[in-house]
């Protein structure tokens, strides 16, 4: 059993929100994941990798990739008008590589039963990601996971509003998108 990776002590919606949120925003966040070290240092920082561990720039390409894959669900789950069927499906069709080339293992306990990633390193870190958000959509949280559907941030959150209609992460998000939108309807209107 030695090479099952065991989950970290963040809850699986705060793991899957804090991988999803490394990325360079317009807020001014720089991307984590750009090179080894920052994938690495990250990882050792979540319990996911020890000090240890040897991180490549390909492994960091891989946690871009499987992170971008993830923020376009995310952005599908709120409804953004520019994430079209074909990038879902190519967004789904990634997901579904990634289940195969990080596989998982279910452990049970007397207390509880849980996944977890199924290899040690950084196939194991992305697959305590993937492990994290199985559970998360099993759980019937996993469209309340969304991204902000402000083009320059897309920030992952919970929405935690009743009717599940939030669209972006902050007020501020949202008052932005609508002065775009407000600019762009007057620039039009030749005003």
């Amino acid at each position: 059993m030695d090479a099952v990776h065991e989950s970290p002590t963040p809850s699986r919606p705060d793991l899957v929100l804090r991988f999803v949120n490394t990325r360079a925003d317009g807020a001014g966040n720089t991307e984590v994941f750009g090179t080894a070290m920052g994938l690495a240092d990250w990882a050792v920082e979540q319990d996911l990798l020890t000090t240890d561990t040897v991180v490549t720039d390909s492994d960091a390409a891989a946690a871009r990739e499987l992170r971008d894959a993830l923020v376009t669900v995310f952005l599908a789950h709120a409804g953004d008008p520019a994430v079209d069927d074909a990038r879902i499906a190519d967004a789904e069709t990634y997901l579904r590589q990634a289940g195969t080339r990080y596989p998982l293992t279910t452990v049970i306990t007397t207390e509880s039963a849980q996944l977890a990633a199924g290899s040690t390193g950084v196939p194991g870190a992305l697959g305590a990601i993937l492990a994290a958000v199985t559970e998360v959509a099993c759980s019937g949280d996993w469209t309340r996971i969304k991204a902000c559907c402000n083009p320059p941030c897309h920030f992952g959150f919970v929405d935690r509003t009743r009717n599940r209609a939030a669209r972006f992460c902050s007020p501020g998000c949202g008052s932005q998108v609508s002065m775009r939108a407000y600019r762009q309807r007057q620039k039009l209107s030749g005003s």
